[in-house]
């Protein structure tokens, strides 16, 4: 059974999986679809239309505007904001109040397993592939690798981290994650894992 607390704003044509809970403050638009034993922390926003996989964790104040796709077990840190409009503006040319119907949205998509840290901005369109890291403060523009360390502004790939998100470090031919062993093999600019992990 999922949860909505008292104050929380979740529309009536809201899907939510069994368990996931919606926390104070929080408003869940027309149409999002929300999977198993998520959690919208305290006044994050999830907008119409937005798809989110299982597991997934959206932090306090985190603003996932629409159309965008989170994935299985996607971490999304305090006060991250996903955006959806490419140019911007309040006003048509002539000074005119633009409505919903003057533009076209764009998403930001987060395969399973990615985490964006605290306050990153995601600038759509872009993918952040799966078990990426986003570090907090990031400004996110264009696509991220599978596995790949992101930071800064904008946003550069430092290094790689594994499934269990501690950086990995190179040895010989692989990459191995200091935590739990896991193999990597890097292959043009993204990495994959090793075959005897898979």
């Amino acid at each position: 059974m999922s949860y909505i607390a008292p104050s929380a704003d979740v529309a009536d044509q809201t899907v939510l999986g069994e368990g996931t809970k919606v926390w104070h403050l929080a408003q869940v638009r027309e149409d999002a679809v929300l999977g198993k034993n998520c959690i919208v922390g305290r006044g994050a926003y999830v907008g119409t239309g937005v798809k989110i996989g299982d597991n997934t964790k959206i932090q306090n104040y985190a603003l996932v505007y629409e159309p965008a796709v989170l994935g299985k077990g996607v971490f999304i840190g305090p006060a991250v904001v996903l955006t959806n409009d490419t140019y911007p503006r309040a006003v048509s040319p002539d000074g005119s109040l633009k409505s919903a119907h003057d533009w076209t949205p764009v998403g930001v998509t987060i395969e399973d397993g990615a985490s964006v840290g605290a306050r990153a901005v995601c600038i759509a369109p872009l993918t952040i592939g799966r078990w990426a890291t986003i570090a907090a403060g990031s400004v996110v523009t264009k696509d991220v690798p599978a596995f790949a360390l992101m930071a800064g502004v904008p946003a550069r790939r430092l290094g790689w981290v594994g499934k269990a998100g501690f950086p990995l470090k190179q040895d010989g031919a692989f990459w191995v994650c200091p935590e739990t062993g896991s193999k990597y093999i890097e292959d043009s600019n993204s990495l994959k894992e090793a075959e005897e992990n898979a």
